[in-house]
């Protein structure tokens, strides 16, 4: 399958807009996280979780969905492919790996301190608010930079496409069939 040049385009800005969405959504949720691991005031905390949590429950699983959605019609409808190059390769799973800690693990973490603040007690885990958004944050940065420098070259697979397109032509056989 190849995308039409004006398919592409459209599913590159979709792709790099939920790409940078979710990454400055990662952020403004670790500067929370901070604020909410480091205030001396209730009200602080509690707004700060609450915000997580809102962020959380309504931003961050759509962004991540879409990223990795149109992440994959790019590599499927290009000529990078999805398992040709290992930068893309290497995106793909950690896209996969990131959205997925962020529904079984961010989300859960955020929601148990909402729980516990919102009940007038302290914050239960630092983790919880802080050790997902600077795991995200470092991947995010690490995939931005792949995607601009495409280091690692072809996979195994890659290498098998591309000899199999580079094979000489038999002209007499070329002929006989025309």
């Amino acid at each position: 399958m190849k995308l039409s040049r004006p398919a592409r385009r459209a599913s590159l800005v979709v792709h790099v807009a939920a790409s940078a969405s979710w990454l400055g959504l990662t952020l403004g949720l670790l500067s929370l996280g901070i604020t909410a691991t480091t205030t001396g005031s209730a009200v602080t905390l509690e707004a700060s979780v609450r915000v997580m949590k809102l962020f959380a429950d309504w931003l961050l699983l759509p962004l991540a969905f879409l990223t990795l959605l149109s992440g994959m019609v790019l590599s499927l409808g290009t000529p990078w492919g999805l398992a040709r190059h290992r930068w893309v390769y290497t995106k793909f799973w950690l896209t996969l790996a990131t959205t997925t800690a962020t529904a079984f693990a961010l989300r859960p973490g955020v929601n148990s301190a909402v729980v516990a603040v919102s009940a007038g007690g302290p914050l239960p885990d630092a983790g919880d608010v802080l050790f997902g958004p600077i795991v995200s944050l470092a991947a995010y940065v690490f995939m931005t930079a792949i995607s601009i420098l495409k280091p690692w070259g072809l996979t195994r697979r890659g290498r098998k496409l591309r000899a199999s397109a580079r094979k000489p032509v038999d002209v007499e056989r070329a002929r006989q069939t025309a």
